[in-house]
């Protein structure tokens, strides 16, 4: 088992490739074969109906849990379909050995849609540190990866997130308001003031990596699974962006954190926009 970051940094200059065509297996195998096709004895609810899953998350996740552990063996698997049939599950992402956070498909309800709007996501992670992550969008043909302390980069080309425009708008991803607990609504109400447009988000994962390519300014959400966030806010970060939870401290994937937080562009926005949702709570 891998044991310490140095060892995990050699594995990833031996594999990374061999994770990213993991990825772009279980994509072609079990997520794009049925993206425009899916049955509807293949689309079930699971909290709600905004909270879809489908036989593609199902069974991209079984692919990428059996192919990520055989590449690091003693290594772990968090995803969103066995922590939603096993919620104990999710602990491992607390424990000692390396950790693989998988969402099979992020932005199922774009993907049951027919939209291109979805990805899949994949972090490596220790002990609640980020070491490399990968965004693969299959039907739009983009992976952005990347590694702690050697940057990010979109289709081989490296991002920089740089700073908004001076005297422009804010562009801000929000939470979905289903989402959203009372007192979320009122802290996400903060961004609404001059000099923000805040929207509502899509993917989460694609929502991240507008950040990290200086198309959005920042994110404002507000729930935990690491599933979501970890891949991208590592790739936000290599990008020359950061996060800051409503507390004023960065994000962390183990949980605690106070919500609602923000990844953003720079460090500057990231501290206007956590402000902004403090003045809003």
């Amino acid at each position: 088992m891998i044991k310490d970051s140095g060892t995990i940094d050699e594995f990833l200059a031996r594999h990374a490739s061999d994770v990213e065509e993991s990825i772009r297996e279980a994509a072609a195998q079990e997520i794009m074969p049925r993206w425009r096709r899916l049955a509807e004895h293949e689309v079930d609810l699971k909290t709600g109906p905004h909270d879809l899953v489908t036989d593609a998350d199902r069974k991209a996740e079984l692919y990428l849990t059996e192919a990520l552990v055989a590449l690091l063996p003693g290594s772990v698997v968090v995803g969103e379909e066995a922590v939603h049939a096993n919620p104990a599950s999710y602990e491992a992402i607390r424990g000692e050995a390396p950790v693989w956070i998988v969402d099979p498909v992020d932005g199922t309800r774009q993907f049951v849609h027919g939209d291109t709007g979805f990805c899949t996501l994949v972090a490596l992670a220790r002990r609640g540190v980020l070491y490399a992550s990968w965004t693969f969008a299959p039907a739009r043909h983009q992976l952005a990866t990347a590694v702690r302390g050697k940057g990010a980069y979109l289709d081989g080309e490296r991002l920089h997130s740089g700073s908004p425009e001076p005297g422009r708008d804010l562009r801000v991803a929000t939470s979905h308001p289903d989402y959203t607990t009372n007192e979320q609504k009122r802290a996400l109400l903060g961004l609404w003031t001059e000099g923000v447009a805040p929207r509502s988000c899509g993917s989460a994962g694609l929502e991240y990596l507008a950040v990290a390519r200086g198309e959005s300014d920042a994110t404002a959400f507000s729930w935990e699974a690491a599933w979501d966030h970890a891949a991208g806010l590592l790739l936000v970060e290599e990008a020359g962006g950061t996060h800051l939870t409503r507390a004023g401290e960065p994000f962390c994937i183990t949980g605690g954190n106070t919500l609602p937080f923000t990844a953003a562009r720079d460090a500057a926005t990231a501290r206007r926009v956590a402000g902004l949702l403090s003045d809003g709570s």
